[in-house]
């Protein structure tokens, strides 16, 4: 499941949509100099700016205290050229992260991690969702695998990743387990999934004597490795399942797809195109 070529539509469709909202916006914060969220954000302005949204980018230095960035994020909430923010995580250990989040106007999350925003999706009336997960989801109808009434297993359970594409699948009729670093005997968990997310982090630990044959496999997992970049998912595994998300160039692609298509919806729900669920008077 090559996640290239359907991010590349999603990008066109964005385009379009920008281009008949007029100008959209999209703010994000790094605090620190951490070069992996360095990269990823530079690809994530360069992709905006292909699509014609403009990008505001605030690198903030490693010692900023905690109430001068709640300062900043009450700055961008209140910007009217700005449609989205994305605090990129992860912060400083001086600062609490939560409260951070917590702090950006839910209408504005592109990311999905307002506790406004996880609450819709547990209550299952989604506003914003993180990227990677509707990425997933997207992946999956692209290729037409069956969810409704299927065995499906996420591997991680983070609010980032393996708990929001929980909630999508069990909205799409799936059976669902999370299992996780505690999981008993997870072979067993995995043997009987008919669609596989894994998103633990852990590089292949996902072998082939763990998957159902024929089964779906989505590898959500980027480790950086002394053989270069690899997945959470054992690539011979792709000689045992009907599909598997290649790494790089499955999920990967999806997640700053779909985080632009967030910044396009956010615009909608400014803009009273969309309604969004919250009295903000």
């Amino acid at each position: 499941m090559k996640g290239a070529p359907l991010a590349e539509r999603i990008r066109a469709e964005v385009a379009d949509d920008v281009r008949e909202l007029g100008e959209v916006g999209l703010a994000t914060l790094q605090v620190g100099e951490d070069e992996a969220s360095t990269v990823y954000l530079r690809l994530k302005h360069q992709a905006a700016a292909e699509v014609e949204i403009v990008s505001v980018d605030r690198k903030l230095p490693h010692a900023i205290t905690e109430e001068e960035l709640l300062g900043l994020v009450a700055d961008l909430n209140a910007d009217e050229a700005i449609d989205g923010i994305l605090v990129q995580l992860p912060l400083p250990e001086h600062i609490d992260e939560a409260r951070v989040i917590a702090a950006v106007d839910p209408v504005k999350d592109v990311d999905g991690f307002h506790p406004f925003n996880a609450g819709q999706l547990y209550l299952g009336r989604p506003t914003h969702v993180p990227a990677t997960p509707v990425g997933v989801m997207a992946l999956l109808a692209e290729y037409r695998i069956p969810l409704d009434g299927a065995r499906a297993v996420v591997v991680g359970r983070s609010t980032i990743v393996g708990k929001p594409v929980a909630h999508l699948l069990l909205q799409a009729h799936s059976t669902v387990t999370i299992c996780h670093s505690h999981t008993d005997d997870l072979s067993r968990q995995t043997l009987d999934a008919d669609v596989l997310v894994v998103a633990a982090g852990v590089p292949e630990m996902i072998t082939a004597d763990m998957v159902k044959s024929g089964a779906a496999v989505v590898d959500v997992g980027i480790n950086r490795t002394d053989a270069g970049i690899v997945g959470d998912v054992d690539p011979a595994v792709a000689d045992r399942v009907a599909f598997l998300t290649p790494v790089p160039g499955g999920v990967g692609p999806m997640t700053i797809a779909m985080l632009l298509s967030n910044t396009v919806r956010a615009a909608r729900f400014r803009r009273g195109l969309l309604a969004f669920p919250l009295d903000r008077r």
